[in-house]
C-alpha cells in the first residue's frame, strides 16, 4: 500500500567560513555519520525523528561555535521536491555503502577460495576478521537506512554467503551434530566459579538445547558424570573447548544453531574466553566489563547464571531485532 501522506522533514542550511579547511570537512563528516542527504548546496534533509532533531541539533552548535552560522527547521515540502525524490536521495546514498560492503564480500569469497585446502583454516582465521569489520560497517549503514534501500536485500545475503563458506572451511573440529531433542531434562554439570563461556553455555543450554535443564556445580575438574548428567566447559566434559573454539562456540556447532543473534554471541564470547581478539567487536569490551563487575559482586553460581542470563537475554534481542530489521 502507498503511503500518500506528506512527510515532515527536518531541513539544516548552514554558511561555513572557507577557512580552515578542516572545519568544512569535519562538518561534512558529522552529517555524513547521522545520514543526512544533501538536497543542494549548503542544504541537507533528514526525516523528522526525535534523533535526527537532536543529531542536527548539535550540528548547528558546532556550526555556530566554528564561526559559521545554521538554522533548524521542520518543513512539509509542497511543490518542486517531493517525499519520493527526497527518499530516493537517501536510497542512492545507502545503495551506494551496501555496494561497497557486496564488494567486499566479494573480494572475501575470490580471497577464501583462491587458497588450496590445506591452507582453508588459516585462511579462514585471517577473512573471518575482515568480515566482522564488514559486519559491523553493515550495521552502521543499516542503522542510518531510513527507507531500506533497495540494495540492502544483497548486502545482507552477501554476508551470510561469506560467513556460510568461512564456517564450512573443512573444519572438522566437531565432526557430528546433534539434535536438541537428544538431551531433553539432563543434568548439565560444569567447574564452579562461573564466568562468561560457562555462563554463556548455560544460558544457550536452557534456550535453545535444553529448556528443561538443570545445573550442577563442582570442584573437581576431572569429575565423572553420573547417569543423566553431561559436563561442559571442564577437563573430558562431553562440550568443552575443541581447537581454537571455546566450549560455547562447540555447542554452537555441535547442534547447528544458526541463528545469526546466536553468532554474533558466540563472537563475543570467544573473543573474552580465548583473549586472542579474533573478531574484535565493538561490544566486547562492554560485555567483558559487565561480566567482570558481576564476578567481583556475586559470588554464588546460582545468581551469576541469573545475572549472566539477564545480561545475554537483552545481547540476544538487541542483535536479533538489528538482523529484523536487516530483513525488511
Amino acid at each position: 500500500m502507498n503511503d500518500t501522506k506528506q512527510k515532515n522533514w527536518l531541513l539544516l542550511i548552514h554558511q561555513i567560513p572557507p577557512k580552515p579547511d578542516y572545519f568544512r570537512v569535519k562538518i561534512w563528516r558529522r552529517l555524513q555519520k547521522v545520514g543526512a542527504a544533501k538536497v543542494k548546496q549548503s542544504v541537507y534533509v533528514l526525516p523528522d525523528t526525535e534523533q535526527a532533531y537532536e543529531d542536527f541539533l548539535w550540528i548547528v552548535k558546532e556550526i555556530d561555535q566554528g564561526g559559521g552560522t545554521a538554522s533548524l527547521s521542520r518543513t512539509l515540502f509542497l511543490e518542486g521536491l517531493s517525499d519520493v525524490r527526497i527518499k530516493g536521495l537517501f536510497h542512492d546514498a545507502r545503495n551506494d555503502d551496501y555496494a561497497k560492503i557486496v564488494e567486499g564480500g566479494k573480494r572475501i569469497s575470490e580471497d577464501f577460495l583462491e587458497v588450496s585446502q590445506g591452507d582453508a583454516a588459516i585462511a579462514a582465521e585471517k577473512l573471518h576478521k575482515e568480515l566482522s569489520r564488514l559486519q559491523h560497517r553493515m550495521d552502521e549503514i543499516a542503522a542510518l537506512d531510513f527507507f531500506h534501500a533497495p540494495g540492502r536485500r544483497a548486502a545482507r545475503n552477501m554476508l551470510q554467503e561469506c560467513s556460510a563458506l568461512l564456517d564450512n572451511s573443512g573444519d572438522t573440529v566437531v565432526s557430528s551434530t546433534m539434535r536438541p531433542s537428544d538431551m531433553h531434562g539432563k543434568t548439565w554439570v560444569t567447574r564452579t566459579g562461573l564466568y562468561v563461556d560457562r555462563i554463556a553455555c548455560a544460558w544457550l543450554i536452557k534456550r535453545f538445547i535444553d529448556p528443561a535443564a538443570a545445573f550442577k556445580y563442582v570442584e573437581n575438574e576431572k569429575y565423572a558424570p553420573k547417569s543423566g548428567e553431561i559436563r561442559f566447559d571442564m577437563s573430558d566434559a562431553e562440550f568443552t573447548h575443541q581447537g581454537d573454539k571455546c566450549s560455547f562456540e562447540v555447542l554452537v556447532k555441535t547442534f547447528a544453531l544458526s541463528a545469526v543473534a546466536v553468532m554474533d554471541i558466540a563472537e563475543i564470547v570467544h573473543d573474552i574466553d580465548l583473549k586472542d581478539n579474533k573478531y574484535a567487536r565493538p561490544e566486547t569490551v562492554g560485555i567483558q566489563s559487565l561480566f567482570s563487575g558481576m564476578a567481583i559482586t556475586c559470588m554464588d553460581d546460582s545468581q551469576r547464571l541469573e545475572r549472566g542470563v539477564t545480561i545475554l537475554d537483552e545481547l540476544y534481542a538487541c542483535f536479533q531485532k538489528r538482523y529484523d530489521n536487516l530483513g525488511n
